[in-house]
């Protein structure tokens, strides 16, 4: 994986003679310690990250855009510049319960509305998209995000469903069966009852044992037998790349505008191509040791009835997961209840297809329009601290009805302290001593960016965050990152970041500085990961050659 650091604004080529750190017209600069290497690399690139096989396969580049090393972008002109939309910055508006960083009297954590590290990317590989997903980032479009689960107004938990365990409840199984039926109408159960009967022991088995597979297939066109009967409707799945069409607009326009209520100004093709349709992940496949082929990348399941299509399930298929993105549907089918049936589809995809995992994406226990999300059980959620897989029992649930942050290896060792006799930092006092901080929130929180404001926004530390799961400065201070792979216009080979000249002379403790954003990045991702990232100076760099 591979980061692009791109100029955030216009500057001229810097001079062969420049020295090798120097401060030119208010930009810093720094060049490569190699004696054929006299161009240099701008402080203010922004980055992006490639995943690859070195040494055996050249690099397999994902451009993922990162931090920019400028601090913010200036007013010029009667212009405002966009911020950089990376790196470790504070909301300013919680999409989930509306607090602002600029303080509400009611909110007891104004000032820590949403902590996150953030990274734009370009081309990711699903494999190594995998292994951040498993780490807490998701993506919006583009854009990649961490959230700080302990500097936030409403901590963000991964969750994920193993298919092959998935019981559907009763509402489920009924909102399927209520489905079909729709679809198939009287007539064509009536006569399929008499041209194709079943066994007493057929009938028995289908009672007693709910074959989800079978059952999401049941009412599609290509699955019936006949022609006759004809079923009342046509309704047909398919797994579509995610590109624009006018004819996917419509159902987003419908869902934001109808479902949502989004006033008609906010809801535009830019933005519904920007988030739902640019997908970094690069499409391909894998077969499995059954020999079931598996879909890797960004697709859209799209759901036609009578050749219309009426809903779609943005999905990321990765090597292990079906990773739930957003799902919208027309006003018309509301009444079929699409939001169960679109996830038990997703459910049935990940175990018909090999993919086991359905990830239904981030769960806000404080938003009570996503508690529907746990509703599909059984269920595992990821520790912040461990980044490991606990079951979401009522246990689990109990510690989020009772903590603001909740990590069970933390509640565990609490609850040892406890016992021992010592004493024990609340999380919400902890939380104070920090240094850095398909609903309608749902759809908010999609648009997730730093705010381009300024003003509104605050830019802090990573390393000194406290933020779960992320080693510390001390501890990324003992990480040897010189290893790092570079690439820059002016070389057609890797090069190391140690030989950078600024490498020794910096230390990453020096917060803006080019080696302390590498730094937070290696952080960020993880310092295990940092043998299959590329980081790349280049000023137009999608892939490399």
């Amino acid at each position: 994986m591979c980061i692009n650091w791109a100029l955030p604004l216009a500057i001229s080529p810097c001079p062969r003679d420049l020295l090798p750190h120097s401060v030119q017209g208010g930009w810093s600069y720094v060049m490569f310690n190699h004696q054929q290497s006299q161009h240099c690399v701008s402080c203010h690139l922004s980055a992006s990250l490639f995943c690859w096989g070195y040494p055996t396969h050249p690099p397999a580049v994902y451009t993922v855009s990162f931090v920019s090393l400028c601090q913010r972008y200036k007013r010029t002109r009667g212009e405002i510049t966009s911020r950089s939309l990376c790196g470790y910055s504070n909301s300013s508006e919680c999409g989930y319960c509306r607090a602002s960083s600029n303080g509400q009297p009611d909110k007891q954590l104004v000032l820590s509305v949403g902590w996150s590290y953030y990274a734009v990317s370009r081309s990711l590989e699903p494999a190594f998209y995998q292994k951040l997903v498993d780490r807490f980032w998701r993506r919006s479009g583009t854009l990649l995000y961490r959230p700080n689960q302990k500097n936030s107004c409403c901590p963000h938990y991964t969750l994920r469903l193993d298919s092959a365990e998935y019981k559907p409840t009763k509402d489920q199984r009924q909102a399927l069966n209520r489905f079909n039926r729709h679809i198939l109408g009287d007539t064509y159960a009536r006569d399929a009852a008499r041209l194709y009967p079943r066994s007493r022991e057929q009938a028995r088995k289908e009672k007693n044992d709910f074959d989800l597979v079978s059952k999401v297939h049941e009412s599609e066109a290509k699955y019936l037998k006949g022609p006759p009967p004809a079923p009342s409707h046509e309704f047909s799945v398919t797994l579509e790349p995610d590109a624009f069409t006018d004819e996917k607009y419509k159902v987003f326009e419908n869902y934001q505008r109808i479902v949502h209520r989004e006033p008609p100004l906010k809801i535009s093709r830019v933005g519904f191509r920007r988030f739902l349709c640019d997908s970094p992940l690069t499409r391909g496949a894998i077969v499995g040791a059954d020999g079931t082929e598996r879909k890797l990348g960004s697709y859209h399941q799209c759901y036609r009835i009578d050749g219309e299509l009426v809903a779609v399930g943005v999905l990321d298929l990765l090597p292990n997961a079906v990773s739930a993105v957003y799902f919208m549907y027309h006003e018309s089918i509301h009444f079929l209840n699409p939001g169960k049936l679109g996830a038990m589809r997703e459910i049935a995809l990940a175990r018909e297809a090999g993919y086991r995992w359905w990830y239904p994406g981030y769960y806000v226990h404080t938003c009570a329009k996503m508690r529907y999300k746990i509703d599909y059980r059984p269920q595992y959620v990821l520790d912040p601290e461990t980044l490991q897989w606990d079951p979401l029992d009522e246990e689990m649930l109990a510690l989020y009805d009772k903590h603001h942050y909740v990590s069970l290896s933390r509640e565990r060792r609490r609850q040892q302290q406890l016992m021992n006799g010592d004493s024990v930092l609340d999380d919400e006092e902890a939380n104070n001593n920090d240094e850095d901080g398909g609903t309608q929130q749902e759809n908010d929180a999609l648009n997730v960016k730093p705010s381009e404001d300024e003003d509104d926004e605050e830019e802090g530390f990573l390393l000194t965050s406290d933020m779960p799961g992320i080693p510390s400065l001390a501890e990324m201070e003992e990480v040897d990152m010189g290893g790092l792979l570079l690439k820059s216009d002016q070389h057609d080979r890797f090069i190391e970041a140690s030989e950078l000249v600024i490498w020794d002379s910096e230390e990453i403790s020096q917060h803006g500085r080019l080696k302390s954003r590498i730094a937070e990045l290696v952080a960020a991702i993880g310092p295990d990961l940092m043998g299959e990232i590329c980081i790349d100076f280049r000023k137009k760099a999608n892939r490399l050659s």
